[in-house]
């Protein structure tokens, strides 16, 4: 594997190694001998999608790099199982309008979509994440935050932060808005919530829960989960710090109840609360958030305020991520269906492509993940750059991306033995439907000289791109090889048409391969024009090689184009390109 870079030299290029320096730096001032802790946090309300993952791969690399370095890390995965279920998202399988009266419940209350074998809603999400993380090499402490609450483990803090609800009434004002311009000072900026920071609120942990119970009775940063029908729509109208009495009423079915705080574990600390609470309580030194919460007023503003004058604790070290896209698809949320997901993504390409794509942007740019035909190119680079790693001329800050992506400090992630071109292997699969023996045939091939001797080496990239082109490619843009010749378009070819096919047909013999097959391709043209087959190509000569493609790939497919024109010819095989071109 290659040395991943970790000395100080290297943090002016690789963003993971300069957060790892300041990380330690940070851990052995607050905690002195102590586990260095980052985190995530994931809420299972839906689909956990790929923009969630990056909470997850910041702190994950930044970890890593921190265990190569012989230090112990934690980094815990809060799974903000206990928060409320908003909202019915949409294209969940197994989900219809009935989920709505479910609204208000934690979400770990709620039931599974239909068929699924999870016990409720937030296991079933959970699950498909958590054997992604696995997959991808994600050494992690999950953490549900509903047993955490059910089981008494915050008691104190809640106790605390009933205490000070003033205090931390006083720290949310700040950013409320003031109606009629309120006198006692400048009013302070009006908290913008769109649905934009919703959604990336969501994939951080954040739910959408608001600042506490404001009324007649005071201000109060917890929120019961009604013993009736379950839902936080609940006020709390009185609390006596002393006995730690309250009271509360629910709004949706009416049942009003008496509780002892001491001893009553049915509710949670809001999140604005609940998050620099857990900071301080696990001693987190870093965790990262989405760019919403760099706005006045977002949670991880308030929260550092809250963390320090509540809790007596001091705000993780946070870089704000950037959003993740997909090719062709707007921003993702999780609360909507139909998103790729981690999982979706594993589908059609290996964990080490996937974590690189987390590994070489720093946090704060954005980039798009390829599930269109971009991802041939993406697969390109990711070949160029393992090649260059091979031969030594890769860069400092690549080969640091490189490294991170093929494996993690307990070791290298699977690999393919024989890595070939994944915009070839889509074409296999493409042309001969996932059929394995011609798949082999095809494939053994490309390089004569080195034949493949079983898919098995090909695997799991092989695998991937069939996944890509039967999941991905629509019906009407699969390839399908003519079964008979057009014998009307070969009858219509001029003399250099003919021409052409002739010298095809000819090379076929002498060119079977990938590569004897692309000069054999590109070369004709060049011949019909007098010229050398390695000459350099003309404007008017690319001209002339485009028509000569659009010629076969309609003679071949009934198309204009179609998959790259040598992988095609091995596909087709030597005695049917012969039929199919008039030979």
């Amino acid at each position: 594997m290659p040395t991943v870079a970790s000395s100080q030299s290297s943090t002016e290029t690789d963003w993971v190694s300069r957060f790892a320096d300041d990380v330690i730096a940070e851990s052995e001032r607050r905690a002195p001998g102590k586990p260095v802790v980052v985190a995530s946090g994931l809420s299972p309300s839906g689909p956990i999608h790929l923009g969630n993952l990056r909470e997850v791969m910041t702190p994950h690399l930044v970890a890593d790099e921190i265990r190569r370095r012989g230090y112990t890390v934690r980094h815990l995965i809060s799974w903000d199982d206990y928060d409320r279920y908003r909202k019915v998202p949409n294209g969940v399988e197994g989900v219809d309008d009935s989920w709505q009266e479910h609204i208000g419940k934690p979400l770990t209350s709620v039931p599974a979509p239909a068929g699924s074998a999870y016990p409720n809603w937030a296991e079933h999400f959970k699950a498909a994440m958590t054997r992604a993380l696995d997959e991808l090499g994600v050494e992690y402490d999950g953490i549900s935050q509903t047993q955490q609450y059910l089981a008494g483990t915050y008691r104190e803090q809640i106790l605390h932060a009933m205490r000070h609800r003033a205090d931390i009434d006083a720290v949310l004002d700040r950013y409320r808005t003031k109606k009629d311009g309120a006198a006692g000072g400048k009013k302070p900026q009006q908290k913008k919530v769109d649905e934009a920071e919703l959604e990336a609120a969501e994939g951080s942990g954040a739910a959408s829960e608001d600042d506490g119970s404001s009324n007649a009775a005071g201000y109060f940063p917890y929120k019961p989960y009604c013993g009736n029908c379950e839902k936080d729509l609940t006020v709390v109208t009185s609390y006596d710090d002393d006995s730690t009495e309250l009271n509360y009423t629910c709004s949706a079915c009416g049942f009003a109840e008496t509780v002892r705080l001491s001893e009553f574990n049915r509710g949670k600390l809001v999140w604005k609360v609940d998050w620099p609470m857990r900071w301080a309580y696990e001693g987190v030194i870093f965790e990262p958030s989405g760019v919403d919460h760099s706005s006045p007023g977002s949670s991880f503003v308030v929260g550092g305020q809250i963390v320090r004058e509540v809790f007596d604790g001091v705000q993780p070290i946070g870089p704000m991520y950037a959003f993740v896209g997909i090719s062709g698809m707007a921003k993702m949320s999780s609360s909507k269906g139909g998103v790729p997901t981690p999982a979706d993504a594993l589908k059609i390409m290996e964990a080490p492509l996937l974590r690189w794509l987390y590994a070489r942007r720093k946090p704060n740019q954005s980039f798009k993940i390829a599930f269109d035909q971009e991802i041939q190119r993406l697969y390109d680079e990711w070949d160029s750059l393992a090649r260059k790693v091979a031969d030594g001329t890769v860069l400092p800050a690549d080969a640091a991306a490189y490294a991170r992506a093929i494996g993690t400090a307990a070791g290298e992630l699977p690999s393919t033995p024989r890595p070939l071109p994944y915009r070839t292997l889509a074409s296999v699969a493409d042309i001969t439907a996932g059929a394995e023996d011609q798949t082999l045939r095809i494939l053994s091939e490309l390089d004569p000289e080195n034949p493949l001797t079983s898919l098995d080496e090909a695997r799991p990239r092989l695998d991937r791109a069939e996944n890509w082109i039967s999941t991905q490619v629509p019906a009407e843009a699969r390839t399908v090889v003519r079964q008979e010749p057009d014998k009307e378009l070969l009858g219509s070819l001029d003399d250099k048409g003919r021409e052409s096919l002739r010298l095809l047909l000819d090379g076929l013999e002498t060119h079977w391969s990938l590569d004897g097959l692309t000069t054999l391709v590109y070369g004709v043209p060049k011949v019909l024009e007098g010229l050398e087959p390695d000459a350099r190509p003309t404007p008017e000569l690319k001209v002339a090689q485009r028509s000569f493609f659009a010629l076969l790939y309609r003679l071949l497919v009934s198309r204009d184009t179609g998959p790259r024109l040598p992988t095609l010819l091995l596909a087709v095989g030597a005695d049917r390109v012969r039929t199919l071109l008039g030979g």
